[in-house]
Parts: C-alpha cells; structure tokens; sequence
C-alpha cells in the first residue's frame, strides 16, 4: 500500500516515471548539520537556536503516516480543479463543509491516531500566517478605486500591465488584481476583449510577484518557512523580466490589431487619472511593514514558543486589523465602484483551511519517499521546474511549492521544518546545487500559476469581474488551448532553456 502511494505521490508531484523499487527511505541516510548562517533578511541565527531547532525536528521526526492519509489532500485539490466547472452548484453551495470535513478527518487522526500534535500545530500557524496577508490586501486594496481617464492604446495598455507587475510585489497578485482589474476594463471600455483579461491574468496576476515574498503565496510561505525575503529578488530577477517582456511583446502585437472601438464619436477624454479612496494605501503600507515583524527575523518580537520554534502573532493581529479597519473607514463611493463583496477571500479561506489541514501527510511521505536513493536520483533542477509548474498550473501553487521544497530538502538530508535547513539551503554551499533547485521551484511555482484559472487565487477573481461586465471568457478548456499553449508553453521553455540548461 506504502508503495502505491510513493507512485502516486510523484506522478502528482514530480510527473515523472519512478521505479518501483528501493521505495522505503533508508535509515542510515545521513542527515547535514545545522549550521551558523548569517544573511541579511534573517539575521544571526545563534548556534543554540538551530540546536533547539535540530532537536525539535529530530524529536518529531516520526516515522511517515500510512499511505492512504493522503487521500484526503488529494481529493480535495480533485476538487479545486473540476468543482467549478462540472459541479458548480454543489460545490459553491458546500465547498467550506467540503474542505473543514476532509481537513478535521486529517487533524483528528494525527491527534487521536498518530498522537501527533506537532504537525497539525505548525499547520494551524501557518494558516493563520498566510490568510492574515492575503486577506488584509484583498480588503485594504477593495477600498480604493482608480479612474482613469484616457483613451486606449497599445502602449498604454502595455504600461499598466507592466506597472501592475511591479505593484504586485508590494501588495500582492491578490492585491494588484483587485486594484486594477477595473480601470483596466475602463480604460479598454468600448474596445474590451477577452485576450484582455488573460494578458491581465498572466502578468499581473501571476508571473508579475514573482519578485518578492509578499508577491504570491507560494513565495510568502517559502519566507515563512526560512527562504530570506530577498532571496526572491535577487535570484528571480532575471527569469521576470525576460517573460515579462516576450509577453509585453506578443500583448502588443494583439493589441495593435484591435482598431474596434465601439464609442460614441463625441467622446472626449480628459487624460487624467483620478483615484477615490487614496487613503487606504496608507493601510496597504502598514500591512508592508508588518511583513517584517518576523519574531524568527527580529529579537525582541513578541512571539509564541512551541517546542523551540518561535511563531508570529504580533504580525497577523496587525494584518486582521488593518481588513477590519480598513474597511469600516473606506470610502463608501470606492466600496461601491469597485462592487467589492467578501465572497472571493472567504472562499480562499476556506479552501485553505482544507488545504493546509489535509496536505500534512503528502509532506510528510514526500519527505520520506525523497530521502531514498531513488527518489533522491529525481530531484534536479528540470524536475522541479516542469513538475512544479505544472501542477501548480491544475492544482493550486501555493502547497505544491510546499511539497517540492519538502521533497528538495529531504532528498539531500534536510527538514523543511527546520528554519536553518531552509536557510541553508537558500545560501548554497551545504546542500549541492541548492541555489538553482529552488530558483526552479519558485518560478516553476509563480509562473505556471497562470496556465489555468485554477492556478491562483486572483485568477479566477478576475475571471469573476470581468464576467460581472459582460465580458465573455473562454471556458476552462478554451483558456489553456487558446492561450495557455500557444503562448505560455514557449514561453516557459525558453525560460527554462536559458535559465536552468544553459
């Protein structure tokens, strides 16, 4: 059964042909030491510390759940992928009792069965990590609403996009999104097209947060777990700013080819650009701030000790804070121009909860499948990639960039639970070819989150609006054949080439 289940785990995982032997890790697998790192995002780590990390991963570190537990996570991620588009009404209608159910069926059974309260602790923790982020931006960035005035062009078109991409790495794709779908829509009124949209989606959505933590969940949740914050800046530079550009390009040509324009001839445009409800950027900036409130970062941050790991608090209460605040104060003309309405985080949410509650044991035999010979002779750089990138593509990239830096680390002796080990293997130097296996994981993650609406959350929030303002997007289907194939696929392959092979 155990064996069955490291098969299935990889074809989803790492979508490559593993051999059906030597599938047990082996027990003397040497593990690397912890050592002092020193970088500028997380500051000194003292020696005692990683002991107290290295002690508490070793007492925890039981042996693997049974295989069938991770039918749950499996599952349910089934069902992110077809619900919306083959059982619709059932799933809007129950997906939070869908996602608790399989997620309490998970936890109860680490507690009671495996008496295991480590696991689902540290999960509980990074929920709440994450969700206070991505809903302080979604909220604080609803109350503002931009107007702009002009008339459409190519160009201009290619500027917001591309600003939005730089924006999205200070607020967040969710963010960026939901503060520029609309004056996108306006300022293409008359002349609005679904390539539109997807071009939206790609760019500013998805690959454009491929910069920072703060830009898209899989990156936040690689911070949270020790990948240094500008980390992501100065290895995914590069790999942004060459797909940015090729798709700033192929827009253009798309966009130079649409002379319709289904406007009164009397309309005049002011060119000015106004924005209601510029005071909730100043929201938007402390929810920035607080990123950094890292009691892991920081010494002297208020923080919860569990096992001798520390774990935030001080931060997420900020963050809530801010959703509330920010909307009780907002400018009512903004909340209403921008039709905002709390149904896109709160599916989020629960989705999540389901997420983070079932996906602990598909860790955790990931983890241990990879620490064997076999599974250790799979991981590389194109694995990665492709096996990153295309189930972050169908299913969700933020727990598939989880499980394959899981994977990563344990396959040379690692612990992605363990603070320094991620630390380490960010800096390179202890762990071979580190460095260029997780760049491959981040933009396999990040980019190829824009292959379907389901890859990302703002995808499919975007998709939702535009909907709202009778634009008429292609199905699921038609997305990936239309669009996602001829345009992205080349794209990625051309990343991969100049970024991973040569």
């Amino acid at each position: 059964m155990r064996n069955t289940i490291y098969l299935i785990l990889l074809s989803i995982c790492l979508g490559l042909l593993v051999p059906t032997h030597s599938l047990r890790a082996d027990s003397d697998t040497p593990k690397e030491s912890v050592v002092l790192l020193q970088d500028s995002s997380h500051g000194d780590q003292s020696i005692e510390s990683a002991d107290a990390h290295a002690i508490g991963s070793e007492e925890h570190h039981e042996e693997a759940p049974p295989g069938w537990s991770v039918i749950p996570f499996v599952l349910l991620l089934g069902m992110i992928a077809t619900g919306p588009l083959f059982y619709e009404h059932f799933w809007h209608k129950n997906y939070p009792i869908v996602a608790v159910s399989l997620a309490a069926i998970v936890v109860l059974y680490y507690l009671f069965g495996l008496h295991n309260t480590h696991a689902p602790v540290h999960a509980l923790a990074e929920y709440v990590q994450f969700i206070a982020l991505l809903s302080s931006l979604y909220i604080a960035s609803g109350g503002i609403m931009i107007k702009v005035d002009k008339q459409a062009t190519p160009m201009a078109n290619v500027a917001l996009l591309l600003i939005g991409a730089v924006i999205s790495n200070f607020i967040g794709t969710t963010g960026a999104s939901m503060l520029l779908i609309r004056p996108f829509i306006r300022l293409n009124q008359g002349r609005i097209r679904p390539y539109h949209i997807i071009f939206f989606i790609f760019i500013v959505s998805n690959i454009g947060g491929a910069l920072t933590p703060i830009g898209d969940p899989p990156l936040f949740l690689g911070f949270l777990k020790g990948v240094p914050f500008m980390w992501t800046v100065e290895h995914n530079l590069l790999p942004w700013a060459a797909a940015l550009a090729i798709l700033a390009v192929i827009f253009y040509l798309f966009d130079k080819r649409n002379t319709d324009l289904e406007l009164d001839e009397d309309v005049e445009f002011s060119g000015k650009t106004n924005i209601v409800g510029g005071k909730n950027f100043i929201w938007l900036a402390i929810v920035i701030a607080s990123v950094f409130l890292d009691p892991n970062v920081i010494d002297g941050v208020p923080a919860i000790v569990y096992d001798g790991q520390k774990f935030s608090f001080l931060r997420e209460l900020i963050m809530f804070s801010v959703g509330f605040f920010s909307y009780k104060f907002a400018d009512k003309k903004a909340i209403d121009g921008n039709e905002f309405n709390f149904e896109p985080i709160r599916e989020v949410a629960f989705i999540f909860i389901g997420i983070f509650g079932t996906m602990m044991p598909a860790l955790a035999l990931v983890s241990e499948f990879a620490q064997s010979e076999s599974g250790a002779a799979l991981i590389g750089a194109n694995s990665l990639y492709w096996g990153t990138g295309f189930l972050s593509g169908f299913l969700d990239n933020a727990p598939t960039y989880l499980n394959f830096l899981a994977a990563a680390l344990a396959s040379q002796g690692g612990d992605i639970s363990v603070i320094t080990d991620v630390q380490a293997y960010a800096a390179g130097g202890i762990y071979p070819d580190s460095v260029i296996n997780l760049k491959a994981i981040a933009v396999g993650a990040v980019f190829f989150g824009a292959m379907t609406y389901i890859g990302n959350g703002p995808n499919f929030m975007v998709k939702s609006i535009a909907e709202q303002t009778g634009i008429h997007m292609p199905s699921f289907f038609g997305y990936i054949l239309r669009y996602s194939v001829p345009i992205l696929i080349p794209i990625f392959v051309v990343i991969w080439l100049i970024f991973f092979v040569l």
